[in-house]
């Protein structure tokens, strides 16, 4: 298994912003889960959070330390292995889909 690949203690998460993925404890409120969070700065109160990337103004995910278990980065994109997907549309005219 690549280090990459690896989960890992919270307490070594990146606070910079970046996207990880993490493991959310079960609850009451659900059976575990893994999600896509980032760290959020603090607004006036001071105080930073996770937040989950689903996140949008006016419905703002976000977790407390003990919800969360363990973190792992995001998966690295194997460029050399992605493939160009084959169109059925017969020119490049067709793919912005006025071919209707």
């Amino acid at each position: 298994m690549a280090e990459h690949d690896r989960w890992r203690n919270m307490r070594t998460a990146p606070r910079d912003g970046s996207r990880i993925l993490v493991t959310i404890r079960p609850s009451e409120q659900g059976p575990g889960a893994v999600d896509l969070v980032y760290w959020s700065k603090g607004d006036q109160s001071g105080e930073g959070g996770w937040r989950s990337s689903d996140a949008a103004p006016g419905l703002v995910i976000e977790y407390t330390e003990t919800e969360l278990k363990c973190w792992m980065p995001m998966p690295l994109a194997e460029l050399d292995r992605m493939t160009i997907p084959a169109w059925q549309g017969r020119s490049d005219e067709e793919l912005d889909g006025s071919g209707i």
